[in-house]
Order: C-alpha cells, then sequence, then structure tokens
C-alpha cells in the first residue's frame, strides 16, 4: 500500500502499488471505529526508507504520530464521509484519540497477554486489547485513567517508579489496527472492540491490580 508524503494541499504520492485497494481497506476501518465504536480518528505519519510522511526531516517520532495537518474524522462519520476526508490524505496511518471515549493503560506486551488471560479468568469486564509491533499492550479503559493512575497505585501498594505500566490520556493517540506504526508492521488487537466494550470500557480500577502485578512480576 502506498502512502504520501507533504502538506494537506502539497501531497504527493512516493509509492504506487494497490493504492485504490489500499484506500478502501482503510476507509473501511476508519467508518468502522467512527460509526460502529463512536470514536473520533485523525490521519497519521507514516514511514518509507527512514522519512517520515509528515515532511518533517528532523521529525521525533517517525510513522507514529497524528498528521498536524489532517482534521479528524469526527465520530459517527459515515463511510461516504470517511471515504471523502480520507482521500485527501491517502495511505495515512489510523490514530485514535485518547482522553474523551477511554484512556489506555500500556504495559509490556508479554505482561499484557498473561495479565489479559488472567482478567478473562476472573469474568472481570474487559475493553479492547491492542499491541504493538513494538511490544507494547494497550488496555482501553474509561476516560479518566490517566489522572486517577498515580492515586489508583498508590492505594493499592503499587507506586513503584520501576513498575512497567503508564496511563496514556488527553493530548495522547494511538494507532489503531490494522495501521503501522513506525515503520516496524502492523498494530493488532489482542481482543477486538464490541458494541459494549466500545462504549462502555471498564473502569481503570478493575484491571489495576492484575495489571500492577503481572507486570511487576515480570519485571522480577
Amino acid at each position: 500500500m502506498g502512502f504520501t508524503i507533504g502538506s494537506s494541499r502539497g501531497i504527493r504520492d512516493i509509492r504506487s502499488g494497490s493504492r485504490r485497494r489500499g484506500r478502501a481497506s482503510e476507509c473501511t476501518a476508519v467508518a468502522e471505529y467512527t460509526g460502529l465504536w463512536g470514536w473520533d480518528v485523525v490521519p497519521g505519519a507514516r514511514t518509507a526508507g527512514g522519512a517520515c510522511s509528515c515532511g518533517r526531516a528532523d521529525c521525533p517520532a517517525p510513522g507514529a504520530h497524528p498528521l498536524d495537518f489532517a482534521p479528524e474524522v469526527p465520530a459517527g462519520a459515515t463511510l461516504d464521509q470517511v471515504t471523502e476526508a480520507w482521500g485527501e490524505f491517502p495511505g495515512a496511518a489510523v490514530m485514535l484519540p485518547v482522553g474523551r471515549a477511554f484512556d489506555v493503560l500500556e504495559v509490556a506486551e508479554p505482561a499484557g497477554r498473561r495479565a489479559l488471560v488472567r482478567l478473562e479468568r476472573m469474568g472481570l469486564p474487559l475493553g479492547p486489547v491492542a499491541v504493538t509491533p513494538d511490544g507494547r499492550a494497550h488496555f482501553f479503559v474509561a476516560p479518566g485513567a490517566a489522572a486517577e493512575l498515580p492515586a489508583l497505585l498508590y492505594r493499592m501498594g503499587w507506586d513503584d517508579p520501576r513498575l512497567d505500566l503508564r496511563a496514556l490520556g488527553p493530548g495522547t493517540s494511538v494507532t489503531a489496527p490494522p495501521s503501522d506504526r513506525a515503520g516496524l508492521g502492523p498494530v493488532r488487537w489482542l481482543r477486538s472492540p464490541d458494541l459494549d466494550s466500545a462504549t462502555k470500557p471498564p473502569a481503570a480500577r478493575l484491571l489495576l491490580g492484575t495489571l500492577a502485578y503481572v507486570a511487576h512480576r515480570s519485571r522480577a
């Protein structure tokens, strides 16, 4: 799949191939996020040969950030609306702004996989869970988790600065499946969204004890 590089009005294709088929797949994925799950979506940067499609030679996060010049596609947008909007940024990565419909608890992928098995066995409510090609697991939880995390960890006795567990909140974005992140490969779902988990993700406190315990054991 090709992608573009440049500004919103000066985009230049740098690779062709199955561009039309790839664009249709992108639009379908974006329309699912906006129309089914009620999430805002923003076009994100991609990489090719080490160059970031944002056009900055000194980009600090090639292929791993939203395009500043690209407008968001709002929650509720239809496939036709998505196709029209995404046509301005062919090949862009699909990114989800955090802190609106959900926050994210992030741990190392091995810890995340083990924690997910434990949480499912315990029958706790779970939201979507994604894994990135750089080895991180993202647990989607109710908004507000990033602000609450320090106090929650303190009350649970897990306020260890060495603990590999953090929360992503307002002002951050995550790359969504099936998009490539930083040229390393696609982001994938470990637990796909559904109507309940996408619109009503669980409170962070329900998952946090298990995530912290497994992250601590993994470090040990």
